[in-house]
């Protein structure tokens, strides 16, 4: 059991019309602090998207959930989170907002492997 560790993870959701509530999920959020691990993984379903909002802004949708990846990964691509530490760019991403690209509830697990994880979460809440 020693070698697994906590992580946490939220749901990227796509949220066209705010106002009836109607949503897809589009990616997921991965944390796991003992490893110093952050990411984000998006697949954009956009027949589905355009079946809930066929006005959707989807190339402002895909560059929402690029930034999100971006931050993630830090570096250049994270702007001004670029020197943050994991934890605390997973936090600022899983903060509410009221955007068309909105943070899920966080929830949490057991890994040996985080990165597998991401990819694990992805195929099974988001593909």
């Amino acid at each position: 059991m020693s070698d697994r560790h906590v992580f946490e993870y939220a749901l990227l959701r796509v949220v066209p019309r705010v106002e009836r509530g109607e949503c897809v999920n589009a990616g997921v959020l991965v944390y796991c602090r003992p490893e110093s691990f952050v990411a984000a993984r998006t697949h954009l379903d956009e027949a589905r998207l355009l079946a809930l909002d066929p006005e959707v802004d989807l190339p402002g949708v895909r560059a929402a959930l690029r930034a999100v990846e971006g931050v993630c990964a830090g570096g250049d691509a994270a702007g001004q989170a670029a020197h943050d530490d994991a934890g605390r760019r997973f936090r600022w991403l899983i903060a509410p907002r009221s955007t068309i690209v909105q943070p899920g509830p966080v929830h949490t697990g057991l890994t040996a492997d985080p990165a597998a994880e991401v990819e694990r979460l992805l195929d099974l809440l988001v593909r």
